[in-house]
């Protein structure tokens, strides 16, 4: 199954003054199949070592002298490294903080040597700050989920996003990209549960494995929190999925228990990759993230099909029901939210915003912001065939907006400076604009 960040990763293989890089993202979004693959299709020879599985080599980083970590390497792996022309790949690099610090000395003294860190719990080492990170001296790349086009690439269905927006979409394919929508929002993007549903089409299959991933997150708690944070990390995921894209309020979660006990908790499952914090802007200029609220946000989880198992756990009215317009349109938003940081720029860490109007007595809200240059353009999110475009337009007149974008099960159009935007098209986004803007 073939990633879009595989791109990318070979742009950074080729560049000259290249960095050793850290791949970052949650557990089981499939970081080291990625890099393996990559590994042994983008490299003369593939290196691997793996601290968890392999803690004999973390004493091979007791010195940062590349020359004698490599040597060590070699001892005990039984294989040559040759810079230039073998990957180098250090899995669950959280476990041996030292190996972080070398990335520096392999930059500055073996920069031919392609090296690649990565991990599932590597956020909580490099929040510890208990080491000398190389700042400076390495690169970040951040992993997510399959995307909805890596889905239906996944799916063999050989239907390109990109030329369906050069040409018009009659009524077929429209409602068999839309039935793949819905599909995806049962499967999601976790890679094991892709694979299996690929290879059986059986959903309670599928859906068993998102049980599967959700215990084994439940299970790294302890890995990476003390004990009377464990239980609070517990209640907060389990309360976690009935406020998907609502305004987020500890006492929803448990009215019984502070909030100064949870928000640590909050902390540890984003340090985890396990959600996203969606903040309020005021969106009177760039950059959005200089007008939140941190007390006003929404939540994301990482994936929609363990959030859609969690929300409805019963297969029958799954396929009985539209998707998209279930749990009010909750899924909608996670879906298009996933999307939008599927597509951002890799390379950085993504962030997501949302409007809500100040005056008092107002409901006016706007589900996303999206920048094109100095632009902030407002995203409506619509679960049904029809919505009202209040807020949207709202908002295009109280800041300027050139248009509003509305992301539903309709047509691809524009009317009235309402572009359309069905749910299978949000990776064209910025393509589509470029034709309005």
């Amino acid at each position: 199954m073939k990633r879009t960040l595989t791109k990318e990763l070979l742009k950074w293989k080729n560049r000259p003054n290249r960095y050793p890089l850290l791949l970052r993202g949650a557990r089981q979004v499939g970081k080291t199949y990625l890099i393996e693959d990559f590994g042994k299709s983008a490299f003369e020879s593939f290196v691997s070592v793996n601290f968890e599985s392999q803690p004999e080599a973390l004493a091979c980083f007791k010195s940062l002298n590349p020359d004698e970590i490599l040597m060590r390497l070699q001892s005990i792996l039984k294989k040559a490294i040759y810079p230039g022309k073998t990957l180098l790949f250090l899995d669950e690099i959280q476990i041996c903080p030292q190996a972080i610090v070398a990335l520096r000395y392999f930059k500055e003294k073996l920069p031919s040597l392609h090296v690649i860190g990565a991990g599932s719990l590597l956020e909580f080492t490099l929040i510890d700050g208990k080491f000398s990170f190389p700042v400076g001296r390495i690169e970040f790349m951040y992993l997510k989920p399959f995307s909805f086009q890596e889905y239906i690439d996944a799916r063999a269905k050989k239907i390109k996003l990109e030329e369906i927006v050069n040409n018009s979409i009659d009524i077929d394919l429209h409602n068999n990209m839309i039935k793949l929508v819905r599909e995806y929002f049962l499967i999601g993007g976790m890679p094991a549960v892709i694979a299996s549903f690929c290879e059986n089409l059986n959903i309670d299959e599928a859906n068993r494995i998102h049980e599967i991933l959700l215990a084994t997150y439940k299970e790294d708690f302890r890995k990476y929190a003390k004990t009377n944070t464990q239980k609070y990390l517990k209640t907060i995921l389990d309360g976690i999925f009935q406020m998907i894209t609502k305004q987020f309020k500890y006492s929803k979660i448990d009215p019984h228990i502070q909030s100064r006990e949870l928000k640590p908790a909050l902390d540890h499952l984003e340090w985890a990759g396990l959600i996203y914090r969606i903040f309020a802007s005021s969106a009177s200029g760039f950059p959005l993230a200089a007008q939140i609220k941190k007390t006003r946000f929404k939540v994301l989880f990482l994936d929609i099909g363990i959030a859609q198992n969690e929300l409805n756990p019963n297969s029958k009215i799954l396929l009985e029901n539209d998707l998209i317009q279930l749990n009010r349109g909750a899924l909608a938003e996670q879906f298009v939210g996933q999307e939008l940081l599927a597509y951002a720029n890799p390379c950085r860490e993504s962030h997501l915003f949302y409007w809500q109007r100040e005056k008092r007595g107002s409901d006016a809200e706007i589900d996303y912001l999206y920048t094109v240059g100095n632009q902030i353009i407002p995203i409506e999110v619509k679960a049904g065939p029809r919505g009202r475009l209040k807020s949207l337009k709202q908002f295009m007149q109280e800041k300027k907006s050139p248009l509003g974008i509305q992301i539903s099960q309709n047509y691809l159009s524009f009317e009235k400076n309402i572009l359309s935007i069905p749910f299978y098209l949000i990776s064209q986004l910025p393509k589509i604009l470029e034709r309005f803007l």
